[in-house]
């Protein structure tokens, strides 16, 4: 009998971060950080696991536009589909009725993440092997084949993405070698949230450096004396050879944003993260011109891959942020991740949410080996933050995420924590006292 997809079970899953200001920023300021959680099972009892991530209200819209996927998925034969993810995931991002709400952005876009990346989980499992290890074992045309060129080949052809892979396949094996040895770089944005106090900003920042982070960094954006006596204590207590970053999320307008970086200056921040709007692919080449030699960074919400070869083309940023959850999964990243070596820009992967860190972290694996050969001027976001509720959490050593070894992508969450956090009715929900303070979206 055929194997075909037999469920998407599709869980809000809630985490009640604001009550410590955990992941606190400018547009932020009382998240909870949530997982709109989803299980693919198969007639032969397979599964792949997938989520998209919110901090709060936003798991309801996005639980229910992944289930308005599901009549797109559930029936469907599973090895057509592993034989041809691409295929697959035009199928869900080119639905022509969902098409009409983006196409390719929005809550139904993540969404189409969500299934396509729990495919690709699911791939990786039956593979037995990890998602990193998956892709970087295709060969260049085998890659080639997952993006859609449609809208990117005035960027990049499909030629050219097979010309930089094909080189890419040189000094491989040496690079898979170091990448188990010594783990994959990595910064942290653990001491910097907009809502910790002074001493912890302090503590956190020192212990940090103690842990081997070449990179902390700290969420601004709300108010100019605030951040400047943040970044001077961070400064203070990492010293002047730590690199500090500062992340703005998109709450300044593109003037704001150079006078503000005007102000914080003296403390060499090494790059700004999300300046402004991040659909302002011209504001962000002015605020870039403007505050050079400070670097520009974007990417977490950049909606698709049109957006980030904008931003490339207009040469408007200094680093490329993507997110293994905002676009259409699997293939649009590594479309991404294609564009990005054309235009020989890192890429620092965002990881700031749940699961996020599990999932990213082989997307720059893959990049290393297979794409732009190299983790000069990259690294991977860390935050200390709900990787015990994930069955394969990350493991951080000396500021280097270790090469995760278990098959799949990373985002299979356990059991007892779904159970425990699910919304509204978990047990951590049952029984609590919920904040009056808006939740965020």
């Amino acid at each position: 009998m055929t194997e075909v997809f037999s469920s998407l079970d599709t869980y809000d899953v809630r985490f009640p971060t604001s009550l410590h200001l955990d992941g606190s920023d400018a547009m932020n300021p009382v998240p909870d950080y949530s997982a709109a959680y989803l299980v693919l099972r198969t007639s032969a009892g397979r599964e792949g696991f997938g989520l998209t991530f919110t901090a709060g209200r936003g798991n309801d819209v996005q639980v229910a536009a992944i289930r308005a996927l599901a009549p797109l998925v559930v029936g469907r034969p599973v090895e057509a589909v592993l034989e041809n993810m691409a295929a697959f995931s035009r199928s869900l991002i080119g639905d022509s009725q969902l098409r009409w709400l983006g196409p390719e952005k929005g809550v139904i876009h993540m969404a189409a993440s969500a299934v396509i990346n729990a495919v690709w989980d699911l791939a990786a499992r039956s593979a037995g092997k990890p998602l990193w290890k998956l892709l970087a074992d295709l060969s260049p045309e085998q890659l080639v084949a997952q993006v859609d060129f449609r809208y990117l080949r005035d960027a990049i052809t499909e030629d050219e993405a097979l010309r930089l892979l094909t080189a890419a396949r040189d000094g491989r094996e040496a690079r898979e070698e170091q990448l188990l040895s010594r783990g994959y770089p990595a910064y942290t944005t653990t001491p910097g949230w907009l809502g910790y106090d002074d001493e912890k900003l302090a503590r956190l920042s020192k212990q940090a450096v103690e842990d081997g982070f070449g990179l902390i960094k700290l969420k601004v954006g709300a108010n100019l004396a605030d951040d400047i006596r943040r970044l001077s204590i961070a400064r203070e207590a990492v010293g002047p050879d730590v690199l500090v970053a500062v992340d703005a999320n998109q709450s300044w307008g593109v003037g704001q944003a150079i006078e503000w970086m005007g102000r914080l200056r003296p403390f060499q921040p090494y790059w700004i993260e999300e300046p402004t709007s991040p659909d302002d692919v011209l504001g962000h080449a002015a605020v870039r011109k403007a505050v050079a030699p400070i670097k520009v960074a974007t990417g977490e919400h950049v909606q698709n891959a049109v957006v980030f070869k904008q931003l490339l083309q207009a040469q408007a940023l200094d680093v490329v942020q993507i997110d293994a959850c905002r676009v259409g999964g699997v293939n649009e990243n590594i479309a991404i991740l294609l564009l990005a070596a054309k235009f020989g820009v890192p890429v620092c992967p965002h990881a700031g949410g749940v699961g996020l860190c599990e999932m990213v972290q082989h997307l720059a694996m893959f990049d290393y080996l297979a794409v732009s050969g190299t983790w000069e001027g990259r690294m991977i976001e860390y935050v200390d933050h709900l990787h015990e509720h994930f069955v394969d959490p990350v493991r951080i050593q000396r500021g280097r995420y270790l090469a995760p070894l278990a098959p799949g992508a990373g985002a299979r969450m356990r059991p007892e924590s779904v159970a425990a956090y699910l919304y509204p009715d978990g047990s951590q929900w049952r029984n609590r006292q919920v904040s009056t303070a808006p939740a965020q979206l």
